[in-house]
Parts: structure tokens; C-alpha cells; sequence
């Protein structure tokens, strides 16, 4: 722990006073121009990936980055998703999975969750995903758990759309979606390509979206 306060005391003391006139101005408000939905793991930090800076990312992190379907039960990723929808009006979702995800390798294996039920329920969000990857052919273990990473993202992006403030907002056409794969060990993006199903470097495709901004429908 004491490392940690030390790192606290170097941000108050060097970090702090080099971007005062930055936290002076958030600390009336923010902006951000994006939510970020990523999963809790310590290796994925990101306004690290993104070099972002305070105010610029809307943060959502929990294991496996999941995101509920909209129901009547309350939750904290609801609640999120509806704030920076409705109140700060995001322009753009990212949904960004990882390699070696815990959440993913447990589900894809099988893994027995009974001694963490709250993690077992939890990760029911990502059933569907389950169902795709299981019902495909891999190489090998870890081609498996790959591919549920992926098919999590994309799962979630459905979730994601049965949220009324994000339904409100592709049909206003004022908000796009994007699904992300990081590599921890290459520190590549893949994004998910909603036109052609497929997963593509984000480098050489940094034009593509999961679900770009529509134009209004006409009534």
C-alpha cells in the first residue's frame, strides 16, 4: 500500500501543477467525448491505450467488460451507460475486450465459479457469446478462449443496443458504437467491423465502426 500513496504524493507534488489549469477547468464539470466499457483487469488501463487525459473518457470497468441487458432491476452499468448517453451526450461507446481475460478462459473452460457465485452470475451476462463459441470448431484451447473474447465483444454490443438511451441516440444519429480487442503483449487493437462481421487491425482500419451513426429516419 505504501507504494501506492507514495505514487499519490508524486501526483500531488510533480503531475498535479504541470496540468493545474486542466483540473481547475473539470473541476466545474467534464466533457467527455466517449464511453469506454473495458474489462477491471489490471493490465488494461484505458486512458493508458487511448492517451487520454482527465475529462476526456466516460469509464465503465467490471469483469469481462459486460454489459447487462436493459431490465427493470437497477444497476451500475445501466445507470452509467444512461448518464453519459442521456446527460453528457457521448458521441461514441467502445465496448474493448482483451487478451488472457480470467472472465473469458473461465467461461470458455468451463471453469467451476461455485466458491465466487456473485462472479458465476455475473458472467451469465456473456451466455450467448458462450453458445456461438462453443458451437464452432478451435485449434486449440487458447484459439478458444480467443475467440470468446470476441464473440463477448459483439454479444455486448447487442446488450448494449437494448439500452433505451442508446436506442434513442442511433436513432437520433448522434452516437456510434465500436467493438475492441486489445493485445496485451503486442499492444494491438482490433476492432469489430459491423459490415463485414469480421475483426480488423485498428491501425490500418481506423475509419471502421461496429455501428456507425445513422441518419434519422423520416416519419
Amino acid at each position: 500500500m505504501q507504494d501506492i500513496i507514495d505514487g499519490f504524493l508524486k501526483f500531488q507534488r510533480d503531475a498535479f501543477p504541470e496540468r493545474a489549469g486542466l483540473f481547475r477547468d473539470l473541476a466545474s464539470g467534464q466533457q467527455p467525448r466517449a464511453l469506454f466499457i473495458s474489462c477491471s483487469d489490471s493490465r488494461l488501463v484505458p486512458e493508458l491505450v487511448t492517451q487520454r487525459e482527465p475529462g476526456e473518457l466516460f469509464v465503465i470497468r467490471n469483469a469481462g467488460n459486460i454489459v447487462p441487458s436493459y431490465g427493470p432491476e437497477p444497476g451500475g452499468v445501466s445507470a452509467s451507460v444512461e448518464y453519459a448517453v442521456a446527460a453528457l451526450q457521448v458521441s461514441d461507446i467502445v465496448i474493448c475486450g482483451h487478451s488472457d481475460c480470467g472472465a473469458m478462459s473461465a467461461i470458455a473452460n468451463c471453469a467451476c465459479l461455485e466458491h465466487m457465485p456473485a462472479v458465476a452470475g455475473w458472467l451469465r451476462y456473456a451466455e450467448s457469446a458462450r453458445v456461438v463459441n462453443d458451437a464452432r470448431r478451435h485449434a486449440s484451447a487458447a484459439a478458444k478462449v480467443e475467440s470468446m473474447v470476441r464473440e463477448n465483444v459483439i454479444a455486448q454490443l447487442t446488450n448494449l443496443q437494448t439500452h433505451p438511451s442508446v436506442r434513442l441516440a442511433l436513432e437520433q444519429g448522434r452516437l456510434a458504437l465500436h467493438g475492441w480487442v486489445y493485445d496485451i503483449a503486442s499492444g494491438r487493437i482490433d476492432t469489430f467491423d459491423g459490415a463485414s462481421g469480421r475483426f480488423v487491425s485498428l491501425a490500418h482500419h481506423p475509419e471502421v465502426r461496429a455501428l456507425a451513426p445513422q441518419l434519422p429516419r423520416a416519419v
